[in-house]
C-alpha cells in the first residue's frame, strides 16, 4: 500500500471531486456557510503555523503556572 492509497488521500480526492457543499446548502444558510468556508481556507493556508503558535502559547502558560505554583509553595515553607 503506497502513500497515495491512504484513506486520507482517497477521502481528500473524493472531496475535491464532489464540488463542495455549497451546491446543497439552502440560500438562507449561505452567510453562515461562507463563514465556515473562510475558516477552512484560513486553516488550509495557516494551519501548521497557527497550531505551532497555539502550542507555544500553551506551553508558556503552563510553564508560567508551574513557576507561579512553585513560588507560592516555596514561600509557604
Amino acid at each position: 500500500m503506497s502513500a497515495d492509497d491512504s484513506p486520507e488521500s482517497i477521502a481528500e480526492e473524493s472531496a475535491q471531486q464532489a464540488g463542495g457543499l455549497d451546491e446543497v446548502v439552502p440560500e438562507p444558510l449561505m452567510p453562515v456557510w461562507n463563514q465556515v468556508e473562510k475558516v477552512q481556507a484560513f486553516r488550509r493556508t495557516h494551519g501548521e503555523t497557527y497550531v505551532s503558535a497555539l502550542e507555544l502559547l500553551t506551553a508558556l502558560a503552563l510553564t508560567g503556572g508551574y513557576v507561579w505554583w512553585l513560588l507560592i509553595f516555596l514561600e509557604l515553607l
